[in-house]
């Protein structure tokens, strides 16, 4: 019976082992066990069902192959189109192989874009940014119609969905509520915590959003003040924090923990100068809105792509045409 070598000793003089073709992938050899096995042998090993690149039984230890790099997925992207802004959550490296693709995030930095650039940095996940030019018409490039049929930012295409094959998304509350699901964050499995939550994404979604942004509009954008419009949507807007007021003041957030409905209210309730709101009437949103400004992934998050957004001049007729002219085609 050949004898096997003492890996803690460390003996350079025991006898090498037979040759045989292993079943299964191995431990690396002790360093300096002796020469390297015949090519034949690696060979054999992998036709046996062991993974590319095992060593065999009896292998000397080397550095391993090499693998050829891939190219990351944005840099290919980037020289399609352009315009591509290359993002890897935290790390800022493009993908590398056994990573999975990033998601395409299709964007523009508004409160709305916001939710989803800080949903994927809260969640770590790699992306992409495909810049969507809201002031120039880019929305209505039939590449994003296909995919956010509403011509509406944000969107986003998934090439890892259900079943390893890629979805597209629009609608930022629907965003929210895939990635949670995919990545089990910030969005509670359980039905009752669920519906906390939901219930506060969806008060955002047809609420506290819509009516800041009539707020917006005859503040600060219309192009003749309409005195009745403007108070209309100023004074919803206080009614709506009000509510929001007294359901945080009793809990740290809006559904108890830390939540997507929390990430969809914040980047309108961030802009509450625009809407002419007093936080000081309001103490347990603002002692809220510090503790969400305060997180580096809402920061990050809210500051993406900032500078082209404010490059616009919203005041430009050929801009509101575009935004607010708008007519079914």
């Amino acid at each position: 019976m050949a004898r096997t070598p003492d890996k803690t000793s460390g003996t350079r003089g025991a006898a090498r082992p037979r040759k045989t073709t292993p079943r299964r992938a191995v431990d690396a050899a002790p360093a300096r066990q002796g020469r390297a096995a015949p090519k034949a042998a690696d060979r054999k090993s992998r036709a046996a069902g062991a993974p590319r690149g095992t060593k065999p039984a009896g292998r000397a230890s080397a550095k391993p192959a090499k693998t050829p790099a891939k190219k990351p997925v944005a840099t290919t992207a980037a020289k399609r189109t352009g315009r591509t802004v290359e993002r890897a959550s935290r790390t800022g490296k493009a993908r590398t192989a056994g990573r999975p693709a990033p998601i395409e995030l299709f964007y523009w930095s508004t409160p709305n874009g916001w939710k989803i650039s800080i949903m994927l940095e809260e969640c770590r996940l790699p992306y992409v940014v495909r810049p969507i030019n809201i002031g120039t018409g880019e929305q209505f490039d039939p590449a994003f119609l296909a995919v956010a049929p509403n011509n509406r930012i944000p969107a986003i295409v998934d090439p890892d969905g259900p079943g390893g094959k890629p979805i597209s998304i629009f609608e930022s509350g629907a965003i929210l509520q895939y990635l949670g699901r995919k990545t089990g964050k910030l969005y509670p499995a359980n039905e009752r915590a669920r519906v906390e939550v939901d219930q506060w994404l969806m008060w955002q979604m047809g609420g506290l959003g819509p009516m800041a942004g009539q707020a917006h509009h005859f503040r600060i954008y219309a192009p003749e003040q309409v005195p009745y419009a403007i108070k209309r949507y100023t004074d919803e807007c206080n009614r709506l924090y009000g509510v929001m007021n007294r359901r945080l003041a009793d809990r740290e957030f809006l559904a108890g923990k830390y939540s997507i409905a929390d990430i969809a209210c914040i980047g309108w309730a961030s802009r509450h100068e625009r809407q002419a709101q007093d936080l000081a009437d309001f103490p347990h949103l603002k002692r809220w809105l510090g503790t969400m400004l305060a997180r580096p992934a809402v920061a990050r998050g809210m500051a993406l792509a900032a500078e082209s957004a404010n490059s616009v001049d919203m005041k430009d007729p050929a801009v509101q045409a575009l935004l607010f002219g708008q007519r079914a085609r």
